[in-house]
Order: C-alpha cells, then structure tokens, then sequence
C-alpha cells in the first residue's frame, strides 16, 4: 500500500525540511554563493542560529563554507555542494507530488473529527 500524502510529509528529510535550513538552502539555490551577512537579512535568523544550521548543513555535505578576509574583516561565503543542489532540487519535487497527492486524496478516506 502507498503512503499517503501525511505519512509522505512526516517522512520528509529534517535535514532540508527544517525552516530555518529550507529558507538558507532555497536562498542558495537562487544564486552562485551568498555571504553571512546576506544569509542573516533574508532568513531573519540571529547570529547563532544561522551559524548552527550552517554546521549542520555543511557537516551533511549540503553546503561549502568559505572564510576569508577582506580588508582585515573575515567574509563567510556559503555555497550549494553539488549534493545540496540536487537535495534541495529533489525535496521540491517531492513537496510537489506530496501537494498534487493530497489534493487527489480522497475525502472518504479522511476521519471526521466529532464536533
């Protein structure tokens, strides 16, 4: 029997499927490499956070971090590995069959709940 669309969401990979890393690698997959501070504007994150999903992303091999130092300030470059971009490319495609499935879902198959 086919997992349904609710078992399929549950199964999702947390790895990308967290928001704070979905919004960091769906950002990265828009462009060659974005640095910290870039990161930090659009994910909203603090400091730490987006410094703990990053390890987190790099240590899965998601993504490729860069320091360097211009004019005497580090700069931290991020970037999609190539298995980043496939992971994000492929987690998409999966939310897509998972919403396409949930809309052909049928509604006799759900339990009501008592009102």
């Amino acid at each position: 029997m086919d997992a349904t669309p609710f078992e399929q969401l549950a199964s999702l990979d947390r790895r990308i499927h967290d928001p704070a890393r979905l919004a960091i690698l769906t950002a990265l997959s828009a462009c060659e490499r974005a640095d910290f501070l870039f990161l930090l504007r659009i994910t909203g994150l603090t400091k730490g956070n987006l410094s703990s999903h990053l390890s987190k992303l790099e240590e899965a091999g998601l993504v490729e971090i860069e320091k360097r130092f211009v004019e005497k300030k580090t700069q931290t470059l991020v970037r999609l590995s190539d298995a980043g971009r496939q992971s994000i490319e492929g987690y998409w495609q999966e939310m897509e069959q998972i919403r396409e499935s949930a809309a052909r879902w049928p509604s006799q198959n759900l339990v009501p709940v008592p009102s």
